[in-house]
């Protein structure tokens, strides 16, 4: 592919991340990425716009919420390209955040391993049961995978 200009345009962007067109557009109005018009309205995009998408696609990944990124990503400048620095105090920031997914994500491998390869067939002895929808109090969600012990 030839080098990019200093802006480009929204399908060569999604040519380039792999991302539609659509996501992107939707990206901008959540502000994850911002564009430019030229005067016939079209958007543009610097060019480091590329590595906030790459960003914001790994992040989504690893299953953080695109408030989560947008509220990342508000600590890198905007008129420049971001520096090692700047990448460096956003991957601190997100330390806690992604220590507690690992916790939670071997959690869950856990009970789900323990509770597929068990076996049971029970409803009676089923640690995920959650019978006359007792853990709806809880919160959403399938709460006895996300931690909450049954009563």
């Amino acid at each position: 592919m030839p080098a990019l200009g200093t802006e480009i345009a929204i399908g060569e962007l999604a040519a380039r991340s792999g991302v539609a067109a659509s996501a992107l557009r939707f990206y901008e109005s959540r502000g994850l990425i911002r564009s430019a018009r030229t005067q016939g309205g079209q958007r543009r995009y610097a060019r480091a716009t590329l590595r906030r998408v790459a960003f914001v696609q790994a992040a989504q990944r690893v299953g953080l919420s695109l408030d989560d990124i947008a509220t990342a990503l508000r600590v890198l400048p905007e008129g420049r390209t971001p520096t090692k620095e700047d990448w460096s105090r956003l991957s601190r920031s997100w330390r806690g955040l992604l220590d507690a997914r690992i916790v939670e994500l071997e959690g869950l491998r856990t009970k789900l391993t323990s509770c597929i390869g068990c076996g049971c067939l029970s409803l009676k002895t089923c640690g995920l049961l959650n019978l006359d929808d007792r853990a709806a109090g809880l919160g959403d969600g399938a709460r006895y995978l996300l931690g909450d012990e049954p009563s």
